[in-house]
């Protein structure tokens, strides 16, 4: 344990490092927040791939599937695989082409300041979520492998954390994003290698039933909404838009989240692979997701092992760094900087990192006192995208459509999730709340009856 704690300190050093030195190269609000939208395809490609790839890629899948069958995998891999997919083959060039800074540029240019304000308000909160969920895993992670107690790891991956994501912004993110993302490919890589040379034979003894990915669905509808909740809830998510919005041309953005897409499917192929031969290999584990360590703790030698526990670190940082970055983005740039007019871009930078120090303190604290921040993750790619997406979706490729029903859409969606999921438990809440989103979207455009001009592009 003493050598993993020394390879993750290492590892930790030079995530620091790379933030300090990309900082001399921040002098624009648009350096901080967009890399100067100067990324080119490698970077582009791994931040992408890095950023979606979290620990619950990793660990998450692996014990669904151990537990459920490829069924388990609905989300991770596939659903959030085909997200990017669907973001290069729609989304990517249009967004890029629209000179935004923040996805709620988007509103603003489109729709209104009170539309803006609105979606910044529901979308900083899953960012925060999945800020204190990844602190919490680095901090489990450092806990285990130094015997240290969990109160005083997840202090220090809060503060390693904000200090690299405060030092360098978007850039130092990528750059980071790149290490990380091929770490993560290697780590897997070897613990998969390793199972498979000696157990690789049970592949082609897994039932049939455990390899249908809509076996255990009562109805296609159950199967519609939980392929319907990671597609259309990320597809548009600020945290993978930033990274769009970074790239150094439209058809950059484009072929590197097709890229990533395809990289996100096949390296997430090793933890399905792994939790379809699970049952086999550790039989009546307790808690499906400790799989993955299992595994690498009685298949890989030290010094892999090592690279394993990099590989879970990479997931986390590369998760967490890119949710604070976006939350104290669409709070700077989209809340403060506009009430402060005359503001140097220096200024602006600076109240961007304070805004990354804040949203780093308040995941921290959400780390360290809440008991279901997992659980609540999961449901942050549902909670209020529903009316997210469906504004965004007219917004980008029509004309029709104001203010109104833009507000009415927005709040229409998170109501009736909120309502199907948490107080009457309707069967189908996400579905629900994408239905009633595109009803009242289409009900407010007729009621207004006329198109609308599509406002000029403005650069952020």
């Amino acid at each position: 344990m003493p050598l993993v704690l020394l390879g993750i300190g290492l590892y930790v050093l030079m995530q620091l490092f790379i933030g300090a030195w990309v900082s001399r190269r921040i002098r624009t609000e648009a350096d901080y927040l967009l890399a100067g939208r100067s990324l080119g395809y490698g970077l582009t490609t791994f931040t992408v791939f890095a950023t979606w790839f979290g620990a619950e890629t990793c660990i998450g899948s692996a014990g669904s599937i151990y537990a459920e069958g490829l069924a388990g995998g609905t989300a991770d891999p596939f659903g959030y695989g085909l997200c990017l997919l669907f973001m290069g083959l729609f989304f990517a060039v249009p967004l890029w082409r629209r000179g935004l800074t923040t996805l709620a540029d988007l509103f603003r240019q489109r729709y209104s300041v009170r539309v803006e304000r609105l979606a910044v308000l529901l979308l900083v909160p899953t960012g925060l979520l999945w800020a204190a969920a990844q602190i919490r895993a680095f901090g489990q992670v450092l806990a285990a492998s130094s015997g240290w107690n969990v109160e005083l790891t997840i202090t220090l991956a809060a503060l390693v954390v904000i200090v690299y994501t405060i030092s360098g912004g978007l850039l130092a993110d990528a750059w980071t994003d790149l290490i990380q993302g091929i770490a993560l490919i290697i780590g897997l890589g070897v613990l998969g290698v390793a199972v498979w040379q000696q157990q690789g034979e049970m592949l082609l003894q897994v039932p049939a039933e455990r390899i249908n990915p809509f076996h255990g669905y009562d109805s296609w509808w159950d199967a519609a909404e939980a392929w319907a909740i990671p597609v259309f809830g990320s597809v548009l998510s600020a945290e993978l838009v930033s990274r769009i919005l970074g790239a150094r041309s439209a058809e950059v953005a484009r072929r590197s989240s097709l890229i990533a897409s395809g990289i996100y499917l096949l390296v997430g192929l090793i933890p399905v692979s792994l939790g379809l031969m699970g049952p086999m290999i550790l039989p009546g584990l307790e808690h499906p997701e400790q799989l993955l360590p299992r595994l690498a703790g009685q298949y890989l030698p030290t010094l892999l092992y090592v690279a394993f526990a990099g590989a879970l670190v990479s997931a986390i940082l590369s998760t967490v760094d890119s949710a604070l970055l976006v939350a104290s983005s669409l709070v700077s740039h989209n809340l403060v900087v506009p009430l402060l007019p005359g503001l140097s871009e220096r200024q602006k930078v600076w109240i961007a990192r304070g805004g990354v120090a804040l949203f780093g303190v308040i995941a921290y604290i959400m780390a360290l006192y809440a008991e279901g921040v997992y659980a609540l993750v999961e449901e942050a790619s549902a909670f209020g995208s529903a009316g997210l997406f469906v504004v965004i979706l007219f917004g980008l490729f029509s004309r029709y459509g104001g203010e109104w029903t833009a507000l009415a859409t927005l709040g229409a969606g998170i109501t009736s999730w909120v309502l199907g999921a948490y107080i009457f438990e309707w069967p189908h809440p996400y579905l629900t709340s994408l239905g009633t989103a595109f009803s009242v979207y289409l009900l407010g455009m007729l009621l207004e009856r006329m198109p609308i001009r599509a406002e000029s592009v403005s650069t952020s």
